[in-house]
């Protein structure tokens, strides 16, 4: 299983509607974070989960939801966090 098979796998616990997960890591091949084993991920997720929250929390709760992945397979994370209709 891929890390960012993992990442979907553990982000299902907010229910998305839409989920795109973007491996980035070759772009940043030799950065200090991918010679450590950390990857650059992008991902757009839809969920309920975050409908009247604001982007701060939203990101809390994708960083919760990764857990402690984001101590060691993923290094830098970019998030686009959505309800459903804002985009």
């Amino acid at each position: 299983m891929t890390v960012a098979d993992r990442i979907e796998e553990s982000l299902a616990t907010l229910a998305p509607e839409s989920l795109e997960v973007v491996d980035e890591s070759a772009a940043h091949a030799g950065h200090a974070g991918a010679r450590s084993g950390g990857g650059h991920f992008r991902l757009v997720i839809v969920a309920r989960a975050f409908e009247g929250k604001p982007a701060q929390l939203r990101h809390r709760m994708v960083y919760e939801a990764l857990g402690p992945m984001m101590k060691n397979e993923i290094h830098a994370l970019a998030i686009k966090a959505y309800a459903p209709g804002e985009i």
